[in-house]
């Protein structure tokens, strides 16, 4: 802690406020420590954790400072809280985060280091092609300020860089372009999803692996209505006020996994912020129904992060599906663009509970909004560090003109590098290609981490 606190110090130093340092009795940062009128500019926390202390900090920029005058902050009331801008320090977020990062690397970055920022707006871009010696690896990323330092190359197989590559927009790259089949057997699931009057994903979201997998009799069951409660940057859900959960919908997912003949169920849901568990219970509800109904079909859960809360969280590991799954969707820095009602580290916290809790686990990235080959290496080296077992890598597709739009068309060949690198960083299994998603398939998938009916 007292490390945080130095290195918190120096920043503000670094950024022209001087005078910081500690206050007898209170963590944190404070300015005029020993005058007449201390002011703390900086927060620390600390959490203990299965033996494992996790450290973090709040460092004030530009807050509404107002809001401390309804709390006690920290628990002290003799001392107010002030910001850099209050102090009459004007920087920017960006300057404050590159400034914290320099001094963390200079601090703790003797054996290396990498840099993931989770913000808005802002462009890394790839690094300088690396010698001809230094093939095999993939550039870190890099600020678009040469000023910058740069972490250490990662050691993993290339992925490619050609100048024929679609960089944005436009027509869909060959790869991209899926013949429509409306066969037999997608009428049958059609009418299935229309008897039962369920909703699926492959639908809602514009799945474009849509005929293929309603083709070979599955699909992926929705819960919770049509209407989500988040207005995610990439997705083409509904996003007006949602309906009750309807509490018949379990057994009508039952029911559509019986007459389908699945031997293994996918089940996502629209986020329900308004329901206060997040919609566990209901999650819950329909493992139950499944294994009720169809005892030897092995069970996916595709789950929102229901805020973190981690009761919420235990309702749905407690039925023990067989696979739970949780997508970080994007790389760090490009978090709040894409999702900004979730978070990064939030999502990490849910696959990682869930490996706690022994369940077999798996996650998504979608590639194309913007992000760098190292960025992307670095989600699949969080993802193996939460033990995730399973993940799927696919290329962002644009549902409308009000969507974030899609920076690039990554070629099959990146694809299979990701996969490469993922499987060295000890994932189990990884699903890459450019028409990937969440559930593309989910049952191979499972078979091959070894999921079986009745939880892992």
């Amino acid at each position: 802690m007292e490390s945080l606190e130095d290195l918190l110090i120096d920043v503000l130093g670094d950024l022209g406020l001087g005078g910081a340092g500690r206050l007898e009795r209170h963590r944190g940062v404070w300015l005029d420590p020993g005058g007449v009128r201390p002011r703390k500019i900086a927060a620390i926390g600390v959490r203990v954790r299965r033996g494992r202390t996790l450290h973090g900090f709040a460092l004030n920029v530009e807050p509404d400072l107002g809001w401390f005058d309804r709390i006690v902050p920290c628990g002290i009331r003799e001392h107010p809280v002030t910001s850099l801008v209050a102090e009459g320090v004007a920087v920017t977020m960006p300057q404050v985060v590159d400034a914290v990062a320099a001094r963390a690397a200079q601090c703790w970055g003797t054996a290396g280091w990498d840099r993931a920022d989770v913000a808005a707006g802002r462009r890394l871009v790839a690094a300088p092609a690396e010698p001809a010696e230094s093939a095999g690896t993939v550039p870190a990323a890099v600020d678009p300020d040469p000023g910058r330092s740069r972490s250490a190359a990662i050691p993993v197989a290339a992925v490619t860089r050609t100048p024929e590559t679609p960089v944005a927009g436009g027509r869909k790259p060959s790869w991209m372009r899926v013949v429509a089949r409306t066969g037999p057997e997608f009428r049958r699931i059609k009418s299935v999803m229309r008897d039962l009057d369920l909703v699926t994903v492959c639908e809602e979201a514009g799945c474009p692996n849509i005929y293929e997998c309603w083709e070979q009799g599955t699909a992926t069951f929705m819960l919770g209505g049509e209407r989500c409660t988040r207005a995610c940057g990439f997705c083409l859900i509904d996003t007006r006020r949602p309906e009750p959960l309807d509490a018949a919908e379990p057994e009508r997912v039952a029911a559509a996994v019986a007459r389908m003949g699945l031997e293994h169920a996918v089940v996502t849901a629209v986020a329900r912020d308004d329901v206060p568990d997040g919609g566990a219970a209901h999650f819950a509800a329909c493992i139950r129904a499944i294994r009720r109904m169809c005892p030897s079909v092995t069970v996916e859960v595709l789950i929102p992060d229901c805020k973190g809360d981690p009761a919420a969280l235990s309702v749905i590991f407690d039925e023990r599906p067989d696979v739970l799954n949780h997508n970080i969707e994007t790389v760090a820095r490009l978090q709040r663009l894409v999702r900004p009602s979730a978070g990064y580290a939030r999502s990490l916290a849910v696959l990682a509970r869930a490996k706690d809790a022994g369940l077999v686990t798996k996650s998504s990235i979608m590639v194309g909004l913007g992000e760098t080959a190292a960025e992307v290496t670095g989600a699949l080296g969080d993802l193996a560090g939460v033990g995730c077992d399973i993940v799927t890598i696919g290329q962002y597709l644009r549902p409308s003109s009000a969507h974030l739009p899609v920076e690039r068309w990554w070629p099959p060949e990146d694809f299979e590098a990701l996969a490469r690198i993922g499987r060295d960083l000890g994932i189990g299994h990884v699903e890459s290609s450019p028409l990937t998603r969440s559930s593309y398939h989910a049952a191979g998938a499972a078979r091959s981490v070894g999921a079986a009916a009745g939880g892992a």
